[in-house]
């Protein structure tokens, strides 16, 4: 006999910030930023979710040589998370464990604006600056009340440029269910 989904238990939205650890720089850039996301429930233990992050601007300092002049050169970077796929839950009750795998896309891009109009840039500049396909199996955690709730996930935000990159990932926030 198929389980059904339970009456208010269909859809679930939230807004989470994120902390995205940048492993090809040396050292690593940590960034925090905030998303959302929303989720439809398949069935009681499978639900198609699709997010979006923007992590703000992080400031660093890379050594540039042209072969004669040597300089130090301040970037200030920012990044936008894309993702869309499963989370597989374990059960429809007020507390879940959960596991997701997703694909999409990270967006590296610099500015020197504020973060509203740099989040307007970076959605501009996926289809024609530096974007990358990128994947991401987690798993986590979220716990209701109601209809209200709370979520932490983390995983390997995994982007791809010149082979794989690997990226630390975790997520918290709350969470609305209806």
């Amino acid at each position: 006999m198929a389980q059904s989904i339970r009456s208010g238990d269909h859809v679930e939205v939230g807004v989470f910030t994120d902390y995205f650890n940048l492993s090809r720089t040396s050292p690593h850039i940590n960034f925090v930023g905030l998303g959302a996301r929303a989720g439809f429930n398949v069935n009681p233990h499978v639900q198609l979710e699709a997010e979006m992050a923007y992590d703000f601007d992080r400031s660093f300092t890379s050594l540039f040589s042209d072969g004669i002049n040597t300089q130090l050169v301040q970037t200030r970077l920012r990044n936008l998370h894309a993702m869309f796929g499963p989370k597989f839950q374990t059960n429809a009750g007020p507390f879940r464990a959960f596991a997701t795998f997703k694909a999409g896309l990270v967006n590296f891009s610099t500015s020197d604006q504020n973060a509203a109009a740099g989040f307007v840039g970076a959605l501009g500049s996926v289809t024609s600056g530096n974007t990358r396909p990128a994947i991401y199996p987690g798993a986590g955690v979220e716990g209701f009340w109601g209809p209200f709730g709370l979520r932490l996930d983390a995983g390997d935000e995994i982007y791809f440029d010149g082979g794989a990159r690997n990226n630390l990932k975790v997520t918290f926030g709350p969470v609305l269910r209806f």
